[in-house]
């Protein structure tokens, strides 16, 4: 891995936006594996990332304790297990564009739907319901799995819940820390989490916890309908990123 000036200031921003994720700043920690693939290989960068992710989603678990929806956990985290075991099984056989593909999809599919019910003037909440939690949990799962982008399929699902801000941040929260959790061996076994990577973990675990206490302050001081607008923004931006990075290596930029 590089230990240049340049690398360090990457890893320290991208430490920092995994923090603020965790926080509950939506979709802000897609930002890291790209910044850090300016100076190490993708799957370092994700190596990399992983064990910030989970010390961040421990201090998160803490943040929204009281905050979550049991119902959702209760869905989202079995078929999440079943997306991670499939994408671990099919790794070899998917290239990350695939993976970021289907998120940029999902999430513009997402807000095309919102689009279409807000023409519609339906406003209605959709409750959390297994078929669709099982489909969309197990997606989150196995796009997480490939490129540490897990986010938007959850959105999809549960956005249309209108759950209190604080509730959906919070069930993101815990849904992730598992998601995270169940990655990890797999990821030792590839390589990816080594001794030299969580030796500098311990360097920024401090950004990292910083990112997270300031992505919740935030969230708490948005107001509601402000917070969705930003997380449905993001989801957009993130998206039409991600289509691009598509187009890009399949050589049609």
């Amino acid at each position: 891995m590089e230990d240049g000036s340049g690398f360090w200031i990457a890893a320290v921003l991208a430490t920092f936006c995994v923090g603020a994720s965790k926080g509950g700043m939506p979709v802000i920690a897609m930002l890291g594996v790209p910044m850090l693939t300016l100076f190490v290989a993708p799957a370092a960068a994700a190596g990399l990332l992983l064990p910030m992710y989970i010390l961040a989603d421990v201090y998160a678990i803490w943040l929204f304790r009281r905050d979550f929806s049991p119902r959702n956990l209760k869905i989202l985290i079995p078929a999440a297990a079943v997306g991670i075991l499939l994408a671990f099984l099919c790794i070899s056989r998917v290239p990350p564009e695939i993976g970021k593909l289907i998120v940029a999809l999902v999430g513009l599919y997402y807000l095309g739907d919102t689009l279409r019910k807000w023409l519609a003037r339906d406003h209605a909440a959709r409750p959390a319901d297994v078929p669709r939690g099982l489909f969309w949990g197990a997606l989150s799962g196995f796009t997480s799995y490939i490129s540490h982008a897990g986010g938007p399929p959850y959105q999809a699902y549960t956005l249309p819940q209108m759950m209190p801000k604080m509730t959906f941040v919070g069930t993101q929260a815990i849904v992730f820390a598992c998601i995270n959790w169940m990655k990890l061996p797999p990821y030792i076994v590839a390589g990816q989490v080594t001794w030299e990577s969580l030796q500098r973990v311990a360097m920024l675990a401090p950004v990292a916890l910083f990112g997270a206490w300031s992505g919740q302050r935030l969230v708490r001081w948005l107001p509601e309908r402000i917070f969705y607008g930003v997380v449905r923004a993001a989801l957009g931006l993130l998206s039409l990123r991600l289509l691009w990075e598509v187009a890009q290596a399949w050589g049609w930029l």
